[in-house]
């Protein structure tokens, strides 16, 4: 197939551009390197040397024989986005080009605001150049469980059917969503659902939970093709915090109580769930929704396994409770069902088999690169003020699309 990744420069679609590549579909990345320029503007880098794009599209080029197309641009244009769709006539689009972590949406009003304009933007953009150009294009759009909140009921894969007075219908689930990048997604999935009833597009919306690992088959052939660790307290995952503040020798600091439950998966299932998602495309006029995760733990549960993890290195790591920075429900019911991505072929891998190859033992081979001072929480979701130390402002960013999930 011709696959367009947007934000391809990103953790998730970096290792999607590559494995579908290595598949033999025909792939091109649209990005415009915004996700580095997040980690000047907060004055972080991921644990993981990452080299400039174009020198790991042309090692990858050496290894494999496969050539992935760049398009470097803005997805809030719509005059260059037009003309990737136009020129590429891609078959299916992923989409990954979205400003994708809640803390940063929370920073303050211009980090909120900017957020919900860049992704709802882009979105907006991408289905309207689809309607015109490449109607019959499937989207296969990165969504997130956030969406959902934490609501006191089984969590479907995007509908529930509904009794009211007598009367019964198929809606959307309910959403409750945290933050103000969780609303972005909610707009998008509307947008989206929209869009395919009365244009007749078809769409995925792959609904993923949090997202760990590093090591995919085709990062694992060079260093240069390596894959980003984000540990910091902005567009890092509490798993990944936990396992460098391990091998840092730092307590592992979970938020509250640590009973926030939510969804996970290892990055080589994202890639196969996405490949899955494009090799049975929607039906036209449907968009439908996948719960795209694996296995549910809740932060203690995860700062429990980590310590454990450590303990077999000859690492001991002590757990350490803060104040929760969030407005979050710290103990709480928690059950996603998650069977349509199974149903189509997903061979799940489990944090179990993982945690030491694909986590702790990157965190260990780049321990010199570890720095302790960006382990502890900064942003208050009861502040809309934080104040942050930055390289830049947010301000000079909006001309940019914000690429790289």
């Amino acid at each position: 197939m011709k696959i367009a990744v947007l934000g391809g420069d990103g953790y998730c679609g970096w290792a999607t551009a590559l494995y579908l590549s290595a598949k033999g579909h025909d792939v091109a990345i649209v990005d415009n390197f915004i996700r580095r320029q997040w980690d000047y503007e907060l004055s972080v880098q991921t644990l993981t040397p990452i080299r400039p794009l174009a020198e790991r599209l042309r090692v990858w080029q050496e290894l494999t024989g496969n050539v992935i197309e760049l398009l470097v641009g803005d997805v809030t244009d719509y005059d260059f986005l037009a003309s990737v769709i136009r020129g590429f006539e891609p078959e299916a689009v992923v989409h990954f080009a979205e400003q994708r972590s809640a803390p940063y949406s929370m920073i303050d009003r211009k980090h909120a605001v900017f957020t919900q304009i860049n992704n709802v933007t882009g979105t907006l953009n991408l289905l309207f150049a689809l309607r015109e150009l490449q109607p019959d294009c499937h989207l296969v759009k990165l969504g997130t469980m956030g969406e959902y909140g934490t609501p006191n009921i089984d969590i479907e894969e995007g509908y529930i059917t509904i009794e009211h007075k007598g009367r019964r219908d198929v809606l959307p689930f309910p959403k409750q969503p945290g933050s103000f990048y969780h609303l972005s997604k909610v707009h998008d999935s509307h947008n989206m659902m929209f869009a395919c009833r009365i244009w007749g597009l078809r769409a995925t919306d792959l609904n993923q939970g949090v997202v760990y690992g590093t090591v995919t088959d085709e990062v694992a052939f060079d260093e240069a093709l390596i894959n980003r660790f984000d540990y910091d307290e902005v567009f890092g995952t509490v798993l990944n915090r936990f396992c460098a503040q391990a091998v840092a020798g730092h307590a592992l600091t979970v938020y509250g109580q640590g009973g926030q439950t939510r969804g996970f998966l290892d990055i080589r299932d994202t890639v196969r769930c996405i490949e899955l998602a494009c090799l049975n495309p929607a039906d036209r006029g449907e968009c439908r929704v996948y719960n795209q995760f694996t296995e549910q733990f809740s932060v203690i549960e995860l700062a429990e396994l980590v310590k454990a993890a450590a303990s077999k290195l000859g690492l001991k790591a002590e757990i350490e409770h803060l104040s929760d920075p969030r407005v979050e429900k710290e103990q709480h019911y928690y059950n996603a069902h998650h069977s349509k991505l199974i149903d189509l072929g997903l061979s799940p891998h489990y944090l179990s088999d993982s945690l030491l190859d694909s986590l702790m033992n990157i965190a260990i081979r780049y321990r010199d690169r570890i720095d302790s001072s960006i382990f502890l929480p900064q942003v208050n979701w009861r502040n809309t003020s934080n104040e942050r130390k930055t390289q830049t402002t947010v301000s000079a960013v909006p001309s940019f699309a914000a690429t790289g999930s």
